[in-house]
């Protein structure tokens, strides 16, 4: 089945699901699990959530945690204690997590955004080919925050992070996840900035905001080259108003 097709906007219907589906779920809770396993959320020696409490916080069923649970042993990430549950182990948590030098000044800024520009238009092409119904409401529960700020005149430097992240998450590949996690604190700096830009007319936060709603769109209705190229105009449009369409000369 085409993954365009296999993943829709609406939940499939009750009973058993598909088997690529079921390992697609599988490896989407493992990124999420070593995610919050690598930021600290769930420390070394730390006990994890039961498994009907994380099929619970994860919108998925028993067997899908359990079989990521499984994994995650088998990488050397948790460990289980006989009669008590699953624990982070103190030596086995995954790979140090990616970090890159502070924005320091305009044309670190200038950088930011070329490099996003390199990664989130391919993630918001796979996000359209990719997403289900748990990735769809994450990105629909960050507009929808978006919206309710624009229409009080604001723009929300976290509501629009997680837009852009829950949009990359959708993707379900962990490169592209780990790289704007990564950039988290560098894209806020530019977002604060061109949230600034947006204070005056009304015009500007609500065509931000159509920018983002479009994105969205395509994304549900699995249309992934317009997904790609709405995310490219977006992020072009956001570093033209920044800097006035006055690129800095960046040559050695």
């Amino acid at each position: 089945m085409d993954e365009a097709n296999g993943a829709q906007a609406n939940p499939q219907p009750s009973g058993k699901p598909e088997r690529g589906k079921a390992v697609k779920l599988v490896d989407r809770v493992l990124d999420q699990l070593q995610e919050r396993i690598r930021s600290g959320n769930y420390p070394p020696d730390s006990r994890l959530p039961g498994e009907h409490e994380l099929a619970s916080m994860l919108g998925v069923s028993r067997p899908v945690v359990r079989d990521a649970l499984a994994k995650l042993r088998d990488q050397g990430i948790v460990y289980a204690r006989q009669g008590a549950g699953t624990f982070v182990s103190a030596h086995g948590s995954p790979t140090t997590q990616l970090s890159y030098s502070p924005v320091k000044t305009i044309a670190d800024i200038q950088r930011c955004y070329e490099f996003r520009l390199t990664i989130e238009p391919a993630a918001a092409y796979f996000a359209a080919k990719r997403r289900d119904e748990a990735a769809i409401q994450k990105i629909a529960a960050a507009l929808a925050d978006l919206r309710e700020a624009t229409s009080h005149q604001l723009h929300r430097t976290d509501a629009d992070f997680m837009f852009h992240r829950a949009v990359t998450e959708a993707a379900n590949n962990h490169y592209y996840t780990a790289s704007i996690d990564a950039l988290k604190a560098h894209i806020a700096v530019g977002m604060h900035l061109h949230g600034l830009s947006l204070l005056g007319p009304r015009q500007g936060l609500e065509q931000v905001y159509e920018e983002h709603q479009k994105i969205y769109q395509a994304i549900v209705e699995g249309r992934a080259d317009d997904a790609k190229a709405l995310m490219k105009g977006h992020l072009e449009g956001s570093q033209g108003r920044l800097f006035e369409g006055r690129a800095l000369d960046l040559s050695m």
